[in-house]
């Protein structure tokens, strides 16, 4: 079977844009196969939301446990995101191997101050100098091409959220240089997200922070497609949707002790669908070939 690492590459080849969005378990990555999403992404602030501890306390063991299971649940590619990279450019390359043994095809590494601040959740960013920066890159890329050439590395500047798109734009660019393959930052506005494809050396991917509170704008993925970004991660769909919904559930069964936002038809298909994105009628058929014979009738 073709290495996810080669299938995403040709999917940034040969599609125009690529929907990728930000799931932490097997299942819910396998819903999005199903659906037809051809490539999706497992997010720091995803994996460390499900663990109740946040994204700036995560560490790489725990990014790379969950991009792993992700990417071994589906056939379609998986990008991950690896901070700041877990450290200076050594701890990088390490970074790099670890993703690429977990079977993950991509990862982005950002220019936040390692380790990662709480803060960085109130929009407080820490951005290292631009040649620290560039140099991990430059260090990822030395890796990428020792281990796996078809990995693929994507340079996160956080920047253009205090500093602006002409610094964002200079530091992605000066990573295209040093060899990354794509290049993600943070538009403040619609003028400055239409602006940025135009200005990068790199391909871009957006960032679509649903339930953000810094009026960063959402665009349709149409909208993105026609800016110019090759790729959107959709950073939150799952998590808050899921977590909504869920929460909402539990309330009212524990204060009236029924349950009423789906009908038992509506249960017993979703519970069909989850037994069908398991795989479950195989395991039934393998069990009736082996250890359910005598009670088939078939010995």
């Amino acid at each position: 079977m073709e290495k996810g690492t080669t299938r995403l590459r040709h999917l940034l080849e040969n599609e125009e844009f690529l929907y990728w969005p930000s799931l932490y378990y097997p299942l819910a990555a396998r819903v999005a196969e199903q659906i037809g999403i051809a490539s999706a992404y497992v997010g720091g602030y995803v994996t460390g939301s499900s663990k109740a501890i946040s994204e700036p306390l995560l560490t790489m063991d725990e990014q790379v446990a969950v991009a792993g299971e992700v990417a071994s649940a589906v056939d379609i590619p998986i990008v991950a995101d690896a901070g700041a990279g877990f450290g200076e450019p050594l701890h990088c390359m390490r970074t790099v191997r670890e993703f690429i043994k977990a079977g993950v095809a991509g990862i982005h590494v950002e220019d936040q101050l390692f380790p990662k601040r709480a803060h960085y959740h109130k929009y407080v960013a820490h951005a290292v100098p631009a040649d620290e920066f560039v140099t991990k890159i430059r260090y990822a890329c030395r890796q990428r091409d020792n281990t796996d050439s078809d990995f693929v590395i994507i340079a996160r500047t956080d920047t253009c959220r205090f500093e602006g798109l002409d610094e964002a734009i200079s530091r992605i660019n000066a990573c295209a240089d040093v060899g990354a393959d794509m290049g993600l930052l943070f538009p403040r506005n619609r003028e400055e997200a239409e602006s940025a494809p135009q200005m990068s050396k790199l391909p871009l991917v957006y960032v679509q922070s649903r339930g953000n509170r810094d009026g960063r704008p959402l665009f349709s993925n149409q909208d993105l497609r026609s800016m110019g970004y090759k790729a959107c991660i959709d950073a939150q769909l799952w998590l808050t949707v899921s977590f909504h919904h869920a929460k909402r559930a539990l309330e009212e069964v524990y204060e009236t002790g029924r349950y009423t936002g789906m009908t038992e038809e509506e249960n017993v298909a979703a519970r069909q669908a989850i037994e069908d994105a398991i795989g479950l009628e195989e395991f039934y058929s393998i069990e009736e070939e082996t250890v359910e014979q005598t009670r088939w009738g078939k010995r």
